[in-house]
């Protein structure tokens, strides 16, 4: 008989395929052609079907797609530590928009942003939101290094070390998004700061050039308590409905945080067909409240995972935050079955992809899409029984038990060792940041 000659054949012990959601396949394996998965069978038919030029058997495994981090600031992970047990408001006037004034540069986000990217891909992560000064280098950087990112560029009305005003944010940003228009790695979208740093008109011109272009926004949003009652106070409206007149509230919005949804603003939210971007860690870190995930899917938002930046978290393990989110998920809904192991799953994979309109391309292990994927290893004494993989996956696993990293068929990951990235060369460029930041604190 002869076999289909294949790029890469993956037999694993279970397949998490997320789409449809829930569902766990045993002993089958994944065939993938080039940059994308062409084949889900059973194992014994693979055997027989298929002949890998790069064969795995990944006998303890769970495979699944790639997580999605939908929101987060790569280079701050150079911030890492660097404020902690501060209120948000005291974190960022006092101490992390100084410490970005004086030190965040060109160099500054290359090597945040790739020391970023290598706890990204050994904690299994695929995709990740950026949103961060210097967006053409941090596209650089996931360009080269093969990683899918969604480079939201920031719009202020003041001036910041990359750009001096409203106008000048947008019009580098145009700049960027022409250049990787047609990139499948890099995707860039609008990032206004929030509504308390964004004045109207930006926020105008910001909607009528997201039609245009087909580009999505990315906003902080509802955040704090302090921050909608301020806006009442300043404005008569609430922050949501603010966007709103303004036309910005659409499927094109990622709104960030979200911890304070009144039944208005929820009506707003879904009416609109914006997403919702969860951050619990940070949410909890820095005591901003609660999202209300099992209110909002229950209504029909689309609610995606992040883990914010790594200076108010402190890490950017996703595995973590998807158990996060469905503990949390549950006592605010004051349900245990609230926020499923399989819906928060689903959060940091399918709904990720779908808030960035490329649910087609990735997201889920489906014939056809990216061949984006990780295996989780549970193999380990302390990790058996293993009765429910899905549910072992968000409840019992860490970013530590991530084996194997694939994005668009490059293996990025394997036996938790990084493939493609000079660790050594890296860790002497964050140590030189260490002491310059460090010493002047």
């Amino acid at each position: 008989m002869t076999h289909i000659a294949v790029d890469t054949l993956i037999f694993a012990k279970w397949i998490i395929p997320v789409v449809p959601e829930g569902v766990v396949l045993r002993e089958h394996a994944v065939a993938v052609t080039g940059s994308k998965i062409t084949d889900i069978l059973p194992a014994a038919d693979a055997a027989n079907k298929y002949q890998g030029k790069n064969t795995f058997h990944l006998n303890d495994h769970a495979l699944m797609p790639g997580l999605i981090n939908a929101h987060g600031h790569a280079a701050m992970n150079l911030f890492k530590g660097l404020a902690d047990d501060l209120p948000l408001m005291v974190w960022l006037g006092e101490h992390i928009w100084p410490a970005e004034s004086k030190w965040v540069s060109e160099k500054f986000v290359a090597d945040g942003t790739l020391l970023a990217i290598t706890e990204m891909l050994r904690t299994g992560t695929t995709f990740f939101s950026d949103m961060y000064f210097y967006p053409n280098i941090a596209a650089e950087v996931a360009s080269q290094h093969k990683i899918r990112t969604q480079v939201c560029f920031p719009v202020l009305d003041f001036p910041t070390n990359w750009a001096s005003d409203a106008d000048s944010y947008i019009h580098k940003g145009i700049e960027l998004f022409d250049k990787y228009r047609n990139s499948d790695f890099v995707h860039t979208a609008f990032g206004p700061h929030a509504p308390y740093t964004v004045s109207d008109e930006p926020l105008k011109k910001i909607v009528t050039l997201s039609e245009q272009l087909n580009a999505n926004i990315q906003i902080h949003l509802h955040e704090t308590a302090f921050e909608v009652e301020d806006a009442v106070a300043k404005t008569g409206v609430r922050p949501i409905q603010r966007l709103y007149d303004l036309g910005l509230m659409s499927p094109a919005l990622q709104c960030v945080h979200m911890t304070q949804i009144s039944n208005d603003d929820l009506k707003l939210v879904t009416e609109s067909g914006a997403h919702v971007i969860h951050c619990p860690e940070s949410n909890l870190k820095l005591a901003s409240g609660y999202c209300p995930v099992q209110k909002l899917t229950n209504a029909g938002v689309n609610v995606a995972i992040g883990t914010d930046g790594a200076a108010s978290n402190n890490n950017l393990d996703m595995l973590a935050e998807i158990k996060t989110t469905a503990l949390i998920g549950k006592a605010v809904a004051n349900d245990a079955s609230a926020v499923s192991a399989a819906a928060a799953l689903s959060m940091a994979t399918i709904n990720g992809a779908t808030a960035m309109g490329l649910a087609e391309k990735t997201g889920s292990l489906t014939c056809g899409k990216w061949a984006d994927m990780i295996a989780i290893d549970f193999s380990p004494v302390y990790h058996q029984p293993v009765y429910d993989p899905i549910s072992h996956v968000v409840y019992s696993a860490s970013g530590a038990d991530v084996s194997h990293n694939w994005i668009g068929g490059q293996l990025h990951l394997k036996e938790k060792e990084l493939t493609k990235i000079d660790i050594v060369h890296l860790k002497a460029r964050v140590n030189e940041w260490v002491e310059k930041i460090g010493n002047k604190q």
